[in-house]
């Protein structure tokens, strides 16, 4: 039986201003760290022993990472970056307002950009300055497979195969594994994990900063799942996540 430990970054300072985030640089509250220490407490109280992280390229999720082992005393466990657990690339809504974006465009529009399957957002020109090929920390990746916007089917599509490559040798080796990234790249894996209908998974809402652990049997399937922590303060925290995406 293998153990993985699932986790959102704490809130980020967009989060809080219900902007359109995805791969912009933003850093989280301090609510979001505190949320972050809080989940690194959970896994202690849960007995779970992180062998080794696994984290997207963005700060949040970086951060969030090294709270939580901080607090667990772990801060020496070997940790791998991948911009294929990167937050789901939201085009040209990248850093507009939500509300202001639905009143522009419509709910409706908007709802299909943020929650369906295989619709993306208006994509980003390559000379726009918030394409990541203008972006140091992705200077090194061939040009084409740098999204100018995405949909959560995107996501999954280049998630998966880091999965397969990446986190599934540590898992054989029973290795516990964290892996510290976003609402959509974590999305993307438990619809792989779950098999999860392509219509099912736009309503799964994945609370920041809670740890959700997965025992996993020999073929690398759910056993069992559990979200760590009080059961009030997860509703709510799922019920805000919610809301900002209506």
């Amino acid at each position: 039986m293998a153990t993985l430990v699932l986790l959102r970054h704490g809130q980020s300072s967009w989060n809080e201003l219900n902007l359109f985030t995805g791969w912009y640089e933003c850093d989280m509250t301090e609510r979001g760290e505190a949320e972050s220490r809080d989940a690194g407490k959970l896994l202690v109280a849960a007995g779970v022993a992180v062998d080794v992280v696994h984290t997207s390229m963005q700060k949040r999720a970086i951060r969030t990472a090294n709270l939580a082992l901080e607090v667990m005393d772990l801060v020496w466990v070997p940790v791998r970056r991948h911009w294929r657990l990167n937050e789901r690339h939201y085009g040209a809504l990248q850093g507009l307002d939500k509300k202001e974006t639905a009143d522009k465009f419509g709910v409706d529009a908007v709802h299909a950009w943020r929650r369906s399957y295989d619709v993306p957002p208006p994509p980003l020109g390559d000379d726009d300055p918030r394409h990541p090929r203008h972006d140091p920390m992705y200077r090194d990746l061939a040009p084409e497979v740098l999204p100018a916007t995405e949909c959560l089917k995107d996501v999954v599509a280049r998630m998966v195969p880091y999965w397969q490559d990446a986190i599934v040798p540590d898992l054989r080796l029973g290795k516990v594994v964290l892996i510290s990234a976003h609402g959509n790249s974590l999305r993307a894996l438990v619809k792989h994990l779950k098999d999860i209908p392509d219509e099912k998974i736009t309503e799964l809402e994945i609370p920041t900063g809670v740890p959700w652990l997965f025992e996993l049997d020999e073929d690398l399937r759910p056993r069992a799942d559990r979200l760590l922590g009080d059961a009030e303060e997860i509703r709510r925290r799922a019920e805000e996540t919610a809301r900002q995406a209506s």
